[in-house]
């Protein structure tokens, strides 16, 4: 084998969440070549917490899912790189992607970075990030045992996140901008066995200001709460959606849907020949994003990437031009 045959994989997976790992042990059974670009290891599922629905492994957490996962890609031979894809090129439908300071051809390639988490976009917001206001409550709950926090968001991962801290917090305020909540009834009910007085929720409610010089003071809220606009907290949490991670795709000519998200088909095939997409970068399920939604992406954009590599696989070859002297070893 030559240093460019080495360099070749049949599929190169951007991202290690639920969807990048299930393709990688669906492409491995395959007796593709793989390799996994990992960049954040497992995603949204690896910070989840404890994990109860997914299918054959209840009460379980996410980080060891995950790893679980990346075994079982290992043991059917995936590569995998700590680092994060930077650059994609494409020659004749046959790629070259940029993985830190290396490069590697791809025959085809399956986007499945995820999404980021987004932000309220307020003034203080990023200075006082880690220092009073998060972003993952499984990270960052403990830090805040008898203590009074805020969640805001109105959808499941609010409310699941809520359900968390109570295991920390002694008062915890579920700022929710609509009239309802969006989480499963599950979950709710959950939370409200705590009653009012551990949990309280302010419907029709948004954070204007974040008050706080080295750390969170306190929030500024849209309407009054008992008289009075100001919220001392000693954490803010924020669990408000999330971004699809699109950039690296559209690079290279991926189209997005009208949402924002990375547009495929049945078969997560994209606009471009040998470029597949899984996981919460498409909205393939809607505002459904689960681990096991995840990673049935992933298993059909790894079997369709396989069709496909069976069929076209063999011409990349020749349009790779490697840098320097390439010699046999």
């Amino acid at each position: 084998m030559n240093l460019l045959e080495e360099k070749v994989f049949d599929l190169v997976i951007v991202g290690s969440g639920v969807a990048g790992l299930s393709a990688a042990i669906y492409a491995g059974r395959y007796l593709m070549k793989v390799l996994v670009a990992e960049g954040v290891f497992g995603g949204e599922t690896a910070v989840a917490g404890t994990i109860w629905n997914y299918p054959g492994a209840p009460s379980t957490d996410g980080f060891d899912l995950m790893q679980t996962m990346k075994t079982q890609a290992k043991d059917v031979g995936t590569t995998f790189i700590s680092g994060k894809a930077t650059k994609v090129t494409n020659d004749n439908n046959c790629y070259t992607i940029f993985i830190g300071e290396k490069e590697y051809y791809a025959k085809t390639i399956l986007f499945a970075q995820g999404s980021e988490r987004r932000r309220l976009g307020l003034p203080n917001e990023k200075e006082l990030t880690n220092k009073g206001i998060h972003f993952c409550v499984t990270c960052d709950g403990p830090l805040y045992g008898g203590k009074t926090v805020a969640m805001v968001g109105g959808g499941d991962a609010s409310v699941k996140g809520v359900n968390l801290l109570l295991q920390y917090a002694s008062k915890i305020y579920l700022i929710v901008r609509g009239t309802q909540m969006r989480a499963e009834p599950i979950n709710v009910a959950e939370m409200q066995k705590h009653g009012q007085g551990k949990v309280e929720i302010l419907f029709e409610t948004e954070v204007k200001e974040i008050i706080g010089t080295d750390k969170l003071e306190k929030i500024i809220l849209s309407k009054e709460h008992n008289g009075s606009k100001e919220l001392p907290l000693n954490g803010l949490f924020v669990e408000i959606g999330a971004t699809p991670d699109v950039i690296l795709a559209r690079s290279v000519g991926v189209t997005l849907d009208n949402l924002g998200y990375i547009a495929v088909d049945n078969n997560m095939q994209t606009n471009v020949p040998g470029i597949y997409a899984a996981g919460d970068a498409v909205n393939h399920f809607g505002s459904f994003k689960q681990s096991i939604t995840a990673a049935a992406l992933g298993a059909v954009a790894a079997t369709s990437a396989y069709n496909y590599h069976k069929a076209y696989g063999n011409l990349c070859e020749i349009h790779w031009k490697p840098s320097g002297v390439i010699s046999p070893t």
